[in-house]
C-alpha cells in the first residue's frame, strides 16, 4: 500500500511529506519553548526548516533531473525517513546549510554528464563546497568530487583543473571580508575548525548509539544493493551512481574525521543514500518484498526519533 502512494510523483505526495516534515519538526522544537522568546532563534528556527525543505526538494530535483529516478516520491520519503535518525540536525543550522550548498554542488557535477557549460559547472560547483566549509569546515572533503567529476567527463582540458583553485581564492575572499564586516577571529575559527577526532565516544544515552547502528544496518543493505544492481543499470547513468556513492562515502568520512562529532554529521550521506535506496525500490521485485523494506524503515526510523526526544 505505501509503495503505491508513493510510486508516482504527485502534488498530493509532496504535501503530505510536507506535513510530516513540519509535524516533526514541531514536535521536536516545542519541547522547550525558552526559544520563542528569542526574535532570533525564531528566525533560526524558521531558516531550519525552510533550507531542509529546499534540501528535500533538491534531492529529489537531481534523482529525476538526472534519470536516476523514476517519476515517484520515493525520494522525498526517504530523505525525511532518514532526518528522522538524527533528530537533533534540526537544532544545527551549520550543518544544515552545509549540507544544503553541499547539494548544489552536488547538482552541477551529475549535471556535467551534458558537457554543456562544463566549466561554469565545474566553477559553481567548487565555491559551492568551499562555501559550505565555512559551515561545516570537513566538507571541503567534498572537492575531491569535483576532481573525479573531471576525471570521468573532462580531464583533457587542462583549464578545468585550475577551476576549482580559482573558486577556492574566491571562496576566501568572501570569508575575509565577512569576517571584517562582522568582526570575526578568521584564525581562530580556521584553527578550531581543522581539528580532527577519529573516537566515537559521544553518545549522551544509549538511544543515539542505537539510531546509529539500525542507520549503519540500512545503509549497508542500500550500499549493497547498489553495488550488486549498478552493472544492470543503463551504461549512461553509470558516471552519475559513482558519483552518488562517492559523495556518500564522503559524508562518512566527514563524519569520521569531524572534531564535534556527533549523529548530525551523518546529514551529508542522507541525500545520496536517499537516492540508492529510490534505486533499490524501483527495480522489478515482488511488491511484498518492496513494501516490507518501507514498513521495517518506517518502524526503525520512528523508533529512533521518539526515543532520542
Amino acid at each position: 500500500m505505501i509503495t503505491s502512494v508513493f510510486k508516482k510523483s504527485t502534488p498530493l505526495n509532496f504535501t503530505l511529506v510536507v506535513l510530516l516534515i513540519l509535524v516533526f519538526f514541531s514536535i521536536y522544537q516545542f519541547q522547550d519553548f525558552s526559544w520563542t522568546n528569542s526574535t532570533i532563534l525564531i528566525f533560526e528556527k524558521i531558516g531550519i526548516i525552510t533550507v531542509l525543505l529546499a534540501s528535500i526538494f533538491m534531492t529529489n530535483f537531481i534523482s529525476k533531473r538526472n534519470g536516476l529516478s523514476k517519476d515517484s516520491s520515493y525520494t522525498i520519503l526517504f530523505y525525511f525517513l532518514f532526518l528522522l535518525f538524527f533528530p537533533s540536525v534540526l537544532d544545527n543550522i551549520n550543518l544544515v546549510f552545509s549540507n544544503f550548498f553541499i547539494l548544489l554542488a552536488l547538482r552541477r557535477l551529475i549535471s556535467l554528464q551534458s558537457l554543456k557549460a562544463s566549466k561554469e559547472k565545474i566553477f559553481d560547483a567548487s565555491l559551492w563546497i568551499f562555501l559550505a566549509s565555512l559551515f561545516h569546515f570537513w566538507s571541503i572533503l567534498y572537492i575531491a568530487l569535483v576532481f573525479i567529476s573531471i576525471i570521468f567527463h573532462v580531464a583533457r582540458d587542462y583549464r578545468n583543473w585550475i577551476l576549482p583553485f580559482i573558486a577556492f581564492f574566491t571562496a576566501g575572499i568572501i570569508f575575509v571580508l565577512f569576517s571584517i564586516v562582522f568582526n570575526i577571529d578568521a584564525q581562530g575559527y580556521i584553527n578550531s575548525s581543522v581539528m580532527t577526532n577519529f573516537e566515537i565516544n559521544y553518545f549522551t544515552n544509549n538511544y543515539q548509539n542505537a539510531a546509529l547502528s539500525i542507520y549503519a544496518t540500512v545503509v549497508l543493505f542500500f550500499v549493497i544493493s547498489m553495488f550488486a544492481t549498478l552493472s544492470n543499470r543503463p551504461l549512461v547513468l553509470h558516471a552519475s551512481f559513482k558519483k552518488i556513492i562517492a559523495s556518500f562515502f564522503i559524508g562518512v568520512l566527514i563524519y569520521l574525521v569531524s572534531s564535534n562529532k556527533s549523529n548530525d554529521i551523518l546529514i551529508f550521506t542522507i541525500a545520496p543514500l536517499a537516492i540508492m535506496a529510490t534505486s533499490h525500490i524501483e527495480i522489478p521485485q515482488v511488491k511484498l518484498k518492496k513494501e516490507m523494506v518501507l514498513f521495517v524503515l518506517i518502524a526503525c526510523s520512528f523508533f529512533a526519533f521518539f526515543s532520542q526526544l
